[in-house]
């Protein structure tokens, strides 16, 4: 997992938490990298779910909740860094639509290592979308939290469904209405 990914949640962490709890977390957690992370790194994802579950443990919040807030963080990293990226769309359900085939095409000519899901489009309308995700990570909620971002981005909105087709989070339907 990208380097980016940690140094941006632990930036959240302090934000939302304080430099106690990031601390806190970190010592808490068994980390190869000893919770030391640069943007261009790469980490094992192993590292992030220590970090998600030991904050949700100190918080009391889901690891499902921290996500979405996370995510959410990590739209305003996108729009700061990758203007130009979001300027190549008009609308929203184009955006989503696209994450397989342009997004994730220009991620990995950034980072060329990067470990990304797979978004399957199933059915797209002019203001729908049905899309499969599939990650070994299961962060579909963080996929979630991108896509309300995505919308608010737009000034537009919509509902989004959830349904996990594996229970264990790993593949997972989005319906997404645009209101």
């Amino acid at each position: 997992m990208k380097g980016i990914v940690f140094t941006e949640f632990l930036d959240l962490v302090e934000e939302k938490f304080g430099l106690e709890m990031v601390d806190k977390i970190i010592s808490q957690s068994k980390l190869e990298s000893e919770g030391i992370y640069t943007s261009i790194g790469t980490y094992s994802f192993s590292e992030m779910l220590q970090l998600l579950t030991n904050l949700s443990n100190n918080t009391g919040i889901s690891t499902d909740d921290l996500l979405l807030v996370y995510a959410e963080h990590f739209f305003s990293v996108i729009e700061t860094s990758y203007p130009g990226l979001l300027a190549t769309y008009n609308d929203p359900i184009e955006m989503l639509a696209s994450i397989e085939n342009h997004i994730h095409v220009e991620v990995q000519k950034i980072y060329p290592d990067a470990e990304l899901p797979t978004f399957i489009i199933e059915k797209q309308t002019e203001n729908s979308l049905i899309m499969i995700y599939k990650s070994s990570r299961a962060m579909h909620h963080f996929g979630l939290g991108l896509m309300n971002k995505t919308f608010e981005h737009f000034n537009s909105t919509a509902s989004i469904v959830l349904e996990k087709i594996k229970e264990d989070g790993t593949e997972v339907k989005f319906i997404v209405n645009k209101n």
